[in-house]
């Protein structure tokens, strides 16, 4: 018998709604309880908060550290859509300081949540932060060239300047409001005055 090609692809199963819907259901109540108790929640509460079985909960994430690195990456989705998409009403400036602020707030809260996502020796953490990394910096990199070329921030500033100062308020401060205090001081410092 001969072939005409190889063998198509068998169709791809698409998710059931129901278990989208599950997913949906256990991040954020996954996300509602690292907020209010850390990184450490039992497993067992978050299935129970989202009204499923723990059955449900292992077969979407099979371990804590597959739930965490969920919770992390839709807050780091969520930081990056903030500067990808700021209002429409807000200036170049506004819209970069805004986003660095947020940016501020973000490292200041979500460090130890980023840390426990990616515990363990299997090489993990250093892909997803280099993954979390790129998405933040092209946020950041591209607020902060609208913001130059509409002269409103020093032009020699680069994006790793940038968000090495902003880092460095959110792990210096002495809680989240001292972290945005340094960054509205760091605007004063960054923008050109025009």
């Amino acid at each position: 018998m001969t072939s005409s090609g190889p063998e198509p692809a068998p169709p791809r199963r698409t998710r059931r709604a129901d278990a989208s819907r599950n997913a949906t259901l256990l991040l954020a109540a996954a996300r509602e309880l690292v907020a209010e108790s850390g990184p450490e929640v039992a497993l067992d509460e978050v299935a129970r908060r989202a009204g499923v079985g723990n059955a449900t909960l292992y077969r979407h994430f099979p371990t804590r550290a597959d739930l965490l690195v969920a919770v992390y990456a839709d807050e780091v989705a969520e930081l990056c859509h903030r500067g990808a998409d700021p209002p429409a009403d807000l200036s170049p400036a506004d819209a970069l300081f805004s986003w660095l602020d947020a940016f501020v707030v973000h490292v200041a809260t979500k460090r130890p949540l980023a840390l426990a996502a990616t515990e363990g020796s299997t090489g993990r953490r250093s892909a997803l932060f280099d993954q979390w990394h790129t998405s933040i910096r092209a946020t950041a990199s591209d607020l902060l060239r609208r913001a130059q070329d509409a002269g409103a921030v020093r032009p020699g500033l680069t994006v790793t300047d940038l968000l090495a100062l902003a880092g460095g308020a959110a792990l210096t401060g002495t809680d989240v409001a001292h972290a945005r205090r340094l960054t509205a001081l760091l605007r004063s410092g960054l923008e050109t005055g025009d």
